[in-house]
């Protein structure tokens, strides 16, 4: 079982799906991490289905950047990120700094993951691969509540609600994660202007589509287990056996999502000469070397007194460090 993304239409209806599934992706990600502390189960499962709905949308507006997605609060999950290439390589981590309460099923509602104070926002960031000068990354955050004020319990409400109030599409997703997949569904209303949704207005059309409210009704039928468990040809057969679906050729192997992460001991040993020789020498002689870890990945990067040296040296062609990547 690989990695997967799957994109199809409802022939003559303006509605749009997708479905990810992340298997050998997804389990790399969570034995990168074994070498360090690992994640309690809840947040493994909500930086997995981070992780879908990054991929469905990156591959849903085609951004030539990065998506990133975080999900940021006053709980015991203080940050979660997921990150999104063009080519759907995705890397995801969180900054746990609290007891996550013990669960029978590992899952966990926002309001006790991230947003215990009620003061919880989710911010999507687009930020793009050649950016002109002076140009920003575009951002929307949106409170971890709904318009009633009450408090949305999982990723999937935030950000169909997300994109109610920035793009004025209705969505409808469904995400599931476990230890072993992390895999999502989205049913979206076209737009009336064209394929992308950036920039387009339709907020006469909320709600009142019924087709998108008779599709978005059935791929709500969808049950955790169904989703994590099933191929994508059972599931859609079994949701949308009544409707024309054209189906495109989905994205496997080379094409489909992947885990990748931008760390290196490269990058390393420029953050460790921003800090200065005095700091990391200071840390060379309490520690003995430096161990940096991505936050990403998991991985170490251990640097010596003869790895700092040359990493402050001038000399371009120096000798290979000592130590090795771990």
């Amino acid at each position: 079982m690989s990695d997967e993304l799957h994109k199809f239409l409802f022939e003559g209806l303006p509605v749009r799906g997708m479905l990810v599934r992340l298997t050998d992706s997804w389990r790399e990600v969570l034995r990168r991490r074994e070498g360090s502390e690992p994640f309690p189960t809840p947040v493994r499962q909500l930086l997995g289905e981070m992780a879908a709905a990054g991929v469905l949308m990156q591959a849903n507006i085609k951004f030539n950047g990065a998506v990133i997605l975080q999900i940021m609060g006053d709980g015991p999950v203080k940050l979660a990120v997921a990150e999104v290439q063009p080519d759907l390589a995705f890397r995801t981590t969180a900054k746990v700094v609290g007891d996550v309460p013990a669960t029978d099923n590992g899952h966990l509602p926002l309001e006790v993951l991230v947003n215990v104070g009620g003061k919880g926002r989710c911010a999507i960031t687009l930020d793009p691969k050649d950016r002109l000068p002076g140009q920003q990354p575009y951002q929307g955050v949106v409170p971890l509540h709904g318009d009633q004020r009450e408090p949305l319990q999982a990723l999937s409400q935030v950000l169909e609600h997300y994109m109610l109030q920035s793009e004025q599409l209705d969505t409808k997703l469904i995400l599931a994660a476990d230890d072993d997949i992390a895999a999502g569904l989205l049913i979206q209303r076209l737009p009336l202007e064209g394929e992308g949704n950036l920039g387009t207005r339709n907020e006469d059309e909320i709600g009142l589509s019924e087709h998108y409210n008779r599709i978005a009704h059935l791929a709500s039928t969808l049950t955790r287990e169904e989703l994590l468990g099933l191929d994508v040809d059972t599931i859609l057969r079994r949701l949308f056996w009544e409707e024309d679906l054209r189906r495109f050729e989905p994205l496997k192997d080379l094409t489909a999502p992947r885990f990748a992460c931008t760390c290196s001991r490269e990058r390393v040993a420029g953050m460790l000469r921003n800090l200065g020789r005095e700091e990391i020498d200071s840390i060379i002689a309490e520690q003995g070397q430096v161990d940096i870890g991505c936050d990403f990945c998991g991985l170490h990067y251990h640097f010596d007194p003869v790895d700092v040296g040359e990493v402050f040296t001038d000399e371009v062609d120096h000798a290979p460090g000592s130590t090795r990547l771990q």
